[in-house]
């Protein structure tokens, strides 16, 4: 492949704005692959696939960056397709693990070259 067709292939990719974006494009690909949504149409490709994301997360998990309690609150808000908010007094814990999260993640991702700068 030459530079041009590098250029050309990685040009047509979209990068995620932060964090939460990949977090949230990682779960509704995951219920596009498991059969429990259907996919709307065409969408952006990505600067990384499901897999990518998938072992980016299991990595900081394993290394001790990102917590059980962490993970727990990613997958309850994933599940209700919204972050936490902290002004929510019951919600505020979250808020705070939620936000360290999608640091760790956000860290992770843009040494990755996944997020815009």
């Amino acid at each position: 492949m030459t530079k041009q067709n590098i250029q050309t292939v990685t040009s047509n990719v979209e990068k995620f704005q932060n964090a939460e974006q990949l977090w949230f494009w990682f779960l509704y690909s995951k219920s596009v692959q498991n059969g429990f949504a259907h996919n709307r149409g065409i969408s952006a490709r990505r600067v990384c696939e499901v897999l990518d994301v998938e072992t980016l997360i299991t990595k900081l998990y394993l290394s001790g960056k990102l917590t059980d309690a962490q993970l727990a609150v990613m997958k309850k808000f994933g599940d209700r397709r919204r972050a936490p908010h902290q002004y929510i007094w019951a919600e505020n814990r979250a808020a705070a693990l939620w936000r360290s999260a999608m640091d760790v993640i956000a860290t992770a991702a843009n040494a990755n070259g996944w997020i815009e700068q």
